[in-house]
């Protein structure tokens, strides 16, 4: 089955419903999304955007607070073009319907409710309570729906993107040249492969948390995006830097699957870390104590827990306004009550999960990859924003900005009425089978998280990269070899990406050789600026 389109969207966050909505003013939009349409990292976003709204704030201190959380390894003009274009795109945002939260002592109307968290300098994290992420969704997707360009095909999973490899008369391309014609798509309903067509690919699949055991993150972040980019040629970058979020909601019977987040809000309202003994301990980790950046606070945490010997830390919101807390995050409030937690008179546990992909598909500044005709914005996009470690609330805000500078770009140099597209071989999957030894692999889905989280986590060492390496590369080919034999499901193409995927980010963390932002290696515990303060850059021929 062919569809075609202008656009074609890979994913439902923040990022591809933004871009989907802008590009279906030029154009016939598709989004593809392999699950329902509010299943995303952004709808778990519980923080905020950032972005400069206070007569207190300016841009300089937002783009030095983004620089010094990066560790050296932001590029400042993309730094700059987030920080500048970013309250344009809030301004957006609000015109399309979203809510954010009002500061009820203000006389204008248009006085937000300001937080802070770890990193900032100012107050400038725009919220709606302890939902934003849901809320911006919502406003996005009521747009979407409306639009008569756009259609959303739910339960559909990318396979690969489409490249000259696929067509059925070979071009001569430009040496090291690859041009996409949009990608295969696995309708999981019916069991069928559709080749979508599109003048534009963009790709919006969000991170890749669920190759680690704790994680944040949904189900769908499976590495989808940077695994089917490597598959056709594109450069990536940076995969060592995965965020690990400091403070999720430690349980006692902890199964993998999503651990609920305690955002970073709260920190920013006044709550404290504290050990089982009820002692702050980041008073001597960092002058910013509790609201230090991300990585030095995980850091703080995980080696309390192996010098104490105990399974989380304590965040404490108890000497707070009781009705503010309440009120401010209702959703953080009722979830922990559902667990007999009163956060209003019991500390808080809490333990570090992974939580951001700092690195992934290059981009340059118009969100383009090395692919020609593919784009990528989001978590899955490496446009030099984040560098070795993402700011708070950061995340939104570069999601914002640059699908729209991708929707500039595309309306300014394409003239769709004058593209065709070529012959496309159809999908081939003679010589495979409805195999029944999928169990066979089945526990590498368990093992994969399990080998980055003990060997590829918060702290590591060379002895532990290695051995992640050698044993998650034996997994993947063992994976894609079943793969080549076998009929395509959901699960299937999940567990291809999450092996690639886990073995891109160990092959990454084991190239640097220092230790910068989220990549700590206790074989070589400090920077290293002579050497590896550079992208750490790999591609599928290389």
């Amino acid at each position: 089955m062919k569809i075609e389109s202008d656009f074609l969207v890979i994913g439902s966050g923040i990022a591809g419903l933004f871009v989907a909505l802008k590009s279906a003013a030029y154009g016939r939009v598709n989004i593809v999304t392999k699950k329902k349409e509010q299943d995303s990292n952004t709808n778990f976003a519980q923080g905020g955007i950032a972005s400069v709204f206070s007569e207190n704030d300016s841009y300089a201190l937002h783009i030095q607070d983004t620089m010094t959380a990066g560790a050296g390894l932001c590029q400042l003009a993309a730094v700059e073009t987030m920080v500048k274009e970013g309250p344009e795109r809030v301004k957006e945002l609000i015109k399309l319907g979203v809510e954010f939260t009002q500061n009820s002592l203000a006389q204008s109307s248009n006085a937000f409710d300001l937080g802070k968290e770890g990193g900032h300098s100012r107050n400038r994290i725009l919220h709606a309570k302890d939902i934003t992420g849901r809320v911006i969704e919502q406003a996005l997707l009521k747009q979407i729906r409306q639009h008569p360009n756009i259609r959303m095909f739910e339960d559909h999973i990318a396979i690969d993107l489409i490249t000259e490899h696929n067509l059925a008369e070979k071009k001569k391309e430009p040496l090291g040249a690859i041009r996409c014609w949009g990608a295969y798509v696995l309708d999981s309903h019916l069991k069928q492969i559709k080749t979508f067509f599109s003048h534009t690919t963009i790709l919006s699949t969000g991170g890749s948390g669920r190759t680690y055991l704790h994680t944040t993150n949904p189900e769908i972040a499976t590495g989808d995006g940077v695994a089917m980019a490597f598959r056709a040629g594109a450069t990536l970058a940076n995969l060592e830097f995965m965020q690990f979020h400091p403070t999720a909601l430690y349980e006692r019977h902890p199964q993998q699957g999503q651990a609920f987040l305690i955002s970073e809000a709260l920190r920013g309202f006044g709550g404290i870390l504290k050990n089982f003994r009820g002692v702050p301990f980041m008073d001597q980790a960092h002058p910013l104590k509790s609201l230090a950046p991300r990585d030095i606070v995980a850091r703080a945490i995980d080696r309390e827990m192996k010098e104490t010997g105990k399974p989380h830390v304590y965040l404490d919101v108890t000497a707070l306004d009781k009705e503010e807390i309440k009120k401010r995050f209702p959703n953080i409030y009722e979830r922990c009550l559902k667990d007999g937690l009163d956060i209003t008179r019991e500390m808080i546990p809490v333990v570090p999960a992974a939580h951001y992909m700092c690195g992934g598909v290059v981009t340059d500044s118009w969100g383009r990859t090395s692919i020609e005709n593919v784009f990528a914005c989001g978590e899955v996009a490496c446009t030099g924003v984040h560098g070795a470690n993402r700011l708070a609330s950061n995340s939104l805000l570069e999601a914002v900005v640059f699908s729209h500078r991708i929707v500039e770009f595309v309306r300014q140099r394409y003239n769709f009425k004058q593209r065709s597209f070529p012959s496309i071989l159809p999908w081939d999957d003679t010589d495979t089978f409805n195999t029944r030894e999928w169990v066979v692999i089945a526990h590498d889905r368990i093992a994969i998280p399990h080998l980055l989280w003990d060997y590829v986590g918060i702290v590591r060492s060379d002895y532990r990269l290695k051995m992640a390496l050698d044993r998650i590369t034996v997994i993947h080919d063992a994976v894609e070899k079943f793969y080549k034999k076998t009929k395509i499901t959901a699960e299937l193409l999940e567990l291809r990406n999450i092996a690639l995927t886990a073995k891109l980010t160990a092959r990454c963390a084991l190239t640097r050789k220092e230790s910068r932002g989220l990549h700590y290696n206790v074989d070589y515990p400090e920077p290293n600026d002579t050497d590896w303060k550079k992208d750490t850059l790999i591609r599928l021929d290389e």
